[in-house]
């Protein structure tokens, strides 16, 4: 595997590297290539959250599951998909909830590099995926990696905003600090939601929340 990783990210996760079950997670991810299996995202994707949005710059977390599991979508950032493909349905209820939140148009880019680059980190707790099964790759030890990501930006960064969407991204709740941090909870953005997703208002909210701390705000906009 490529480890690719921005330097602040490297260093606050060199323990993680070092430790046992990341390096048989490599083996594993190695062993599943030579086997001819496609994995998603490429390699030189597979950390692009952390090489797009340094420590010391992540003031949002949007946490997702999994990467996408069908050619040409999974880009390393939860849900983007690169600029040309089409957007997924719970991004374009994503796109749905921020027009009506903040009144403004969307393009329908479905590239969400631009909001990695003010520092949102879009951060999936499974790093890799097996084309065409969905959380193939959810116990191989991406959860016990992105864990530790989180309780580092908990116990290190302060004022953070944690966008929790859905049951499986709630249940990390208890690895946030709130007394540090400010954690918005809502219903999963995909349809099979039922709609719970819309009016959520996490998008103003964020930006007020990051305004009240003098930060600057979050260009929704694509």
């Amino acid at each position: 595997m490529d480890v690719r990783i921005e330097n602040s990210w490297k260093e606050a996760l060199r323990d993680e590297f070092s430790e046992e079950y990341f390096a048989e997670m490599v083996s594993f991810l190695h062993g599943e290539k030579a086997a001819g299996k496609t994995i998603y995202p490429p390699g030189g994707l597979i950390f692009n959250a952390f090489s797009l949005t340094p420590v010391d710059k992540v003031k949002v977390v949007i946490l997702g599951q999994d990467p996408y599991h069908n050619p040409g979508q999974a880009m390393g950032l939860s849900f983007s998909v690169p600029k040309g493909v089409p957007a997924p349905p719970s991004l374009k209820n994503i796109f749905k909830e921020i027009g009506t939140d903040l009144g403004i148009a969307m393009s329908g880019s479905p590239d969400l590099t631009p909001w990695a680059e003010q520092g949102v980190l879009l951060l999936n707790t499974a790093l890799t995926v097996e084309a065409g099964k969905a959380n193939s790759h959810a116990g191989i030890g991406w959860a016990r990696f992105t864990d530790a990501v989180i309780k580092y930006l908990s116990d290190t960064r302060e004022g953070i905003v944690f966008l929790l969407w859905g049951n499986f991204a709630r249940s990390k709740k208890t690895l946030i600090d709130a007394s540090r941090h400010h954690v918005l909870e809502a219903a999963h953005p995909s349809p099979l939601a039922g709609g719970a997703f819309f009016g959520c208002r996490h998008f103003s909210k964020t930006n007020e929340i990051l305004l009240s701390e003098g930060k600057s705000p979050i260009n929704w906009q694509l």
